[in-house]
């Protein structure tokens, strides 16, 4: 009898770590279940055993301290099962929240993607249907060929040329994509001079320390930039006027202001759209659409 009683034991033992082991390698339920019942029998059978074989007094409360410590025991073992399976799930609940918020975020941007290619499309509605520009008399000329260029370059090269006016007016610089390369084709002098102009317009209006954010997207066959700083701004009524020659705002300093109407006769060349947004005290933004292979005529 006692043989039994320490082969069942150790069954109990056996089974209890198996299950217990499995909780942390990842077991299947089904598979836990059944070894934790395994071992519930075996302390059942010890139970039984202890109760046939005690017969007096002593053994009867001897039986039944044993069964008090079995008890115990198997309370101990299901409250400590019971803790493992609740960090077991609340591992599985915080992975599940990570997903999810990983889901939303996803969902937003792609939601503000397609809410600014609305914009552009209803700005360039506003606009009319573009007339042929290449006779603009504020396009600048050109000897490159169109080719095809990744615009993210361009740009980093042109903030670039401008670090030290940036740093010298408190101006922090950059440049914000999803996408490594984005590739249109375009004539590169021209690009340059439209980034050029706008990143200088925003160094010498922002009359404070601040940021010029550059964001550049693409959704099918069209471009977005963005180029947003945090400046003193307009009003919405002198923003409407920003791309005519030599107007002069309430922030006016020294110069042509040809800077802004350059840059609009090349993006227009280039089949796109641009429009401002400011409001007094909340920055300029320049909002830009390009076709990524735009119609263009190959000059003489």
């Amino acid at each position: 009898m006692r043989s039994s009683k320490t082969i069942i034991s150790l069954l109990a033992i056996l089974f209890f770590a198996v299950t217990v082991m499995g909780l942390f390698t990842g077991f299947p339920g089904w598979v836990l279940i059944l070894l934790f019942l395994f071992h519930s029998v075996c302390l059942l059978l010890l139970a039984f055993i202890f109760s046939t074989e005690r017969k007096d007094e002593a053994q009867e409360k001897e039986m039944q301290q044993e069964l008090s410590d079995l008890k115990s025991q198997a309370n101990s073992e299901r409250e400590l099962m019971k803790k493992a399976l609740d960090a077991r799930e609340g591992e599985l609940s915080e992975r599940l929240e990570e997903l999810r918020k990983l889901k939303e975020e996803s969902a937003e941007k792609e939601e503000n993607l397609i809410k600014l290619r609305e914009e552009f499309k209803a700005a360039k509605e506003e606009l009319g249907e573009l007339k042929n520009n290449t006779g603009n008399e504020f396009l600048p000329p050109a000897n490159d060929k169109p080719v095809l260029l990744d615009i993210i370059k361009i740009i980093n090269e042109c903030a670039a040329e401008f670090d030290k006016d940036a740093k010298k007016a408190g101006l922090t610089i950059r440049v914000s994509s999803t996408e490594e390369s984005v590739f249109v084709k375009a004539q590169a002098s021209r690009l340059r001079i439209m980034f050029r102009n706008i990143i200088d317009n925003s160094i010498k209006y922002m009359n404070r320390s601040g940021s010029l954010v550059i964001t550049v997207s693409k959704l099918d066959d069209d471009i977005f930039i963005v180029l947003k700083d945090t400046g003193a701004g307009l009003a919405e009524e002198e923003t409407k006027h920003i791309f005519e020659l030599n107007f002069q705002g309430s922030n006016r300093i020294s110069g042509n202001g040809l800077g802004l109407t350059q840059a609009k006769a090349i993006v227009d060349y280039y089949g796109g759209t641009i429009y401002g947004r400011s409001m007094p005290d909340k920055g300029m933004g320049i909002y830009i659409q390009l076709p990524s292979s735009s119609a263009v005529r190959e000059e003489a």
